[in-house]
């Protein structure tokens, strides 16, 4: 047991942090020690009490605070606030190091940027809306601990969902390797070789990106089987999808027009289908990759000659077809002098974005390509990094120029 969670665990375990003004780091460290310990006492004050043994976090200069110039900075940039502090020291204990680590990047980094420096984060502000207004007559501390509790709440879940992603990774691959044994036996048939049959529901999208199977099916929790088509790794778009005429029917009219008796419903947005047995359920998805002919696609924003070539020969290694689209047509400009200003209010200009993102979409990019035009490309390419849609630009390395996917900031 590490050093810090036997203090926590001690029988009259307390912890001091600062008072007044609480944020997403103070709240969040408390809530990972009551994690702990649900019993631990976490003090408030404006000073650490020089006779104090407990944990001080947030405050006094200590291993767990930040606000000294010595600060420590983790090697990706990311500074430490009082909460990633903490989880250094106890994430492993609560997660294991591989799904630790995993947390720190996804949740506790962006909280710890947030609070060193003000990088938005809607979380933060939620806990940061517990703070009593500046009129309010209500008691800082209670409010500091109705925050705690909530954000106590969100740990719990968060971890639970991490251990239950990790044994249902373990689990798909237990299925899958089955699966692959099945169908070299030949008691699964090759005509289902991209066709998953889960006993259960269990979370697989993320897993099964990297293969080659394109549905699922398993047990609905309402009767008969549901369809799920997988994407494809690092796309929006699936492997394959159902036949366009089946979106939206139900009932009587979707048995029609798939042949199946059974099929029971088949949403708009092509994500889901249920059908009443498995034998129709496996007949629904062995019709769609029969039927599937989509032409895989990249997006052209403004490529340059230069540029063209390049996605001509990443086109013919990777079987893709390049749309070229004009560079979006710049909007009314305020200029004073040699300065100008968007002319559009703030709904106007999120319609403007949202319109080019709309008519990139409607071709199912694989992914975009992006030239310089910083103005006219940055909110689009910010958009689309918001939708996980892959965006490439041209860049010069070694007098060699190169195609590279921008890489997510989040």
């Amino acid at each position: 047991m590490n050093y810090l969670l036997e203090k926590i665990n001690q029988t009259n375990a307390s912890a001091f942090t600062h008072s007044g003004k609480f944020h997403a780091d103070d709240v969040f460290s408390a809530a990972l020690l009551l994690y702990l310990n649900p019993e631990i006492t976490i003090i408030r004050g404006n000073k650490v009490p020089d006779d104090y043994e407990g944990i001080v976090f947030d405050i006094g200069r200590g291993e767990f605070d930040h606000h000294q110039k010595d600060s420590r900075i983790r090697e990706n940039g990311i500074p430490y606030a009082a909460f990633g502090l903490l989880w250094e020291v106890l994430g492993e204990e609560i997660l294991g190091a591989e799904l630790a680590e995993k947390f720190d990047e996804a949740f506790v980094q962006p909280l710890d940027n947030n609070d060193n420096t003000g990088e938005k984060n809607e979380l933060a502000t939620l806990i940061g809306n517990f703070n009593p207004g500046w009129d309010s007559t209500g008691s800082n501390d209670q409010a500091f601990f109705q925050a705690v509790s909530v954000a106590g709440m969100i740990l719990e879940n968060k971890f639970e969902r991490y251990r239950g992603n990790e044994r249902a990774d373990m689990r798909v691959e237990e299925i899958l390797s089955q699966h692959q044994k099945n169908l070299d036996s030949g008691e699964t048939p090759a005509e289902n070789t991209n066709i998953l049959v889960l006993p259960e529901f269990i979370p697989c999208q993320k897993k099964l990106s990297e293969t080659n199977i394109a549905f699922v099916i398993f047990p609905s929790n309402r009767g008969g089987y549901c369809i799920q088509p997988q994407k494809k790794e690092y796309s929006m778009n699936y492997k394959c999808s159902f036949p366009s005429q089946w979106l939206g029917l139900e009932g009587s009219e979707l048995a029609k027009v798939t042949g199946l008796d059974s099929a029971i419903f088949c949403h708009k947005g092509g994500f889901l289908m249920t059908c009443g047995t498995l034998e129709d359920s496996l007949r629904a998805c062995r019709s769609s990759l029969a039927a599937f002919h989509e032409e895989a696609v990249i997006v052209s924003l403004g490529a340059t000659e230069e540029a063209l070539v390049l996605l001509q020969e990443l086109a013919t290694t990777a079987a893709v077809r390049i749309t070229q689209l004009p560079l979006p047509e710049l909007p009314e400009i305020s200029i004073q002098n040699a300065y100008g200003e968007v002319a559009l209010e703030k709904s106007e200009w999120k319609s403007y974005i949202k319109e080019q993102v709309k008519q990139i979409l409607k071709y199912k990019p694989e992914a975009v390509f992006v030239s310089d035009a910083m103005f006219s490309l940055y909110p689009i390419v910010h958009a689309l990094r918001k939708k996980h849609i892959p965006v490439l630009t041209m860049v010069e390395k070694d007098n060699r120029k190169l195609l590279v996917r921008i890489p997510s900031g989040s």
